[in-house]
Parts: C-alpha cells; sequence; structure tokens
C-alpha cells in the first residue's frame, strides 16, 4: 500500500464503515493518521488487472511494551462489488506471511459475531476463536450505532515462529 493507493483504500474503507458489521469506527481516518498507526511491512492492497485496489489488510501493534513487540492487531477489507471472489482469502495470506516475515507470533482482530463471512475467512485461514467481549465500548462513544455491539476476539499464533 502507497500513499497512492489511499483514495480506493479509503473508499474501501468508507464502504466497511457504511456497511456497519466491519468496524466501530463512524468516518474514514486521513492517510496521515493511517499511515502513523499502521505497521509499514504490513499494509497490503489487492489489486485487479487494470490496477484497481480490491481490498487492503493493515496492523497496528497491540501494544508499544516489549514483550508484545510480535503481537498485532489486523483488518481486511475487500470493495463492496469484488466480495465473495477470493479476494479476501488472497489478502489474508499475503498478510500472515508478510506478518511472519516480519516476525509477527500472534495476529488478532476484534469481530462482530454477525460477520459470519469474517469469521468463516479466518477460521479457514487457522485463526481461533478465543473469546467474546460483551458490550464492548469505543472510547468516548460506548455505542455503536445506537446500541452495544459484542466481538469475537480471533487469533492466529505463528507455527513459523515458535508458537502455535
Amino acid at each position: 500500500m502507497t500513499p497512492g493507493d489511499w483514495p480506493e483504500v479509503a473508499e474501501i474503507y468508507r464502504e466497511g464503515i457504511e456497511d456497519g458489521e466491519a468496524t466501530f469506527e463512524t468516518r474514514v481516518p486521513s492517510w496521515h493518521d493511517f499511515d502513523a498507526g499502521k505497521l509499514p511491512e504490513m499494509r497490503l492492497v489487492a489489486v485487479d488487472d487494470d490496477g484497481r485496489v480490491l481490498g487492503w489488510a493493515a496492523a497496528a501493534p497491540v501494544s508499544a511494551r516489549e514483550a508484545y513487540r510480535g503481537v498485532v492487531e489486523h483488518s481486511v477489507y475487500v470493495l463492496r462489488a469484488a466480495r465473495a471472489r477470493g479476494v479476501g482469502r488472497l489478502l489474508l495470506s499475503a498478510f500472515i506471511d508478510a506478518a511472519e516475515a516480519a516476525g509477527v507470533w500472534t495476529i488478532q482482530a476484534s469481530v462482530f459475531p454477525e460477520n459470519a463471512a469474517s469469521l468463516r475467512l479466518h477460521e479457514a485461514a487457522g485463526f481461533r476463536i478465543v473469546g467474546r467481549r460483551e458490550r464492548i465500548a469505543r472510547a468516548g462513544a460506548g455505542r455503536h450505532t445506537g446500541s452495544w455491539r459484542d466481538t469475537v476476539l480471533i487469533e492466529r499464533r505463528s507455527a513459523r515462529n515458535g508458537i502455535r
């Protein structure tokens, strides 16, 4: 992912926000804010033969503490018109490879339980459910579209980087 990809990445992010099943976020961040919060070696885009961005994946460290250096929280978003065509699977597979090459041993995410497609995608890629967080509150907001939302915590441990 490069700054030049940002307009298309931002549009895909906007679709995810609008659909209401991908994130607690209510607005797309600026490129500057997105860039500052995501690890550069794990920012990927999937493009079609014409160079159009069909999806993206990115990750942020879960903590600045040294003990969590190899743990990231990731996101995968696919353009609405490109869903159910294998784009998410390809992105997630490439993301796992990039994370392992960077020394990551745990990839995690919080997924709304209603997002069955994401849960199936991640399960097929070796993620497991490790818990459910009930009525999650986002800093300052607490509610998403007027109601409390649960999230399912999923993770994938790396066999390559010493944990499984």
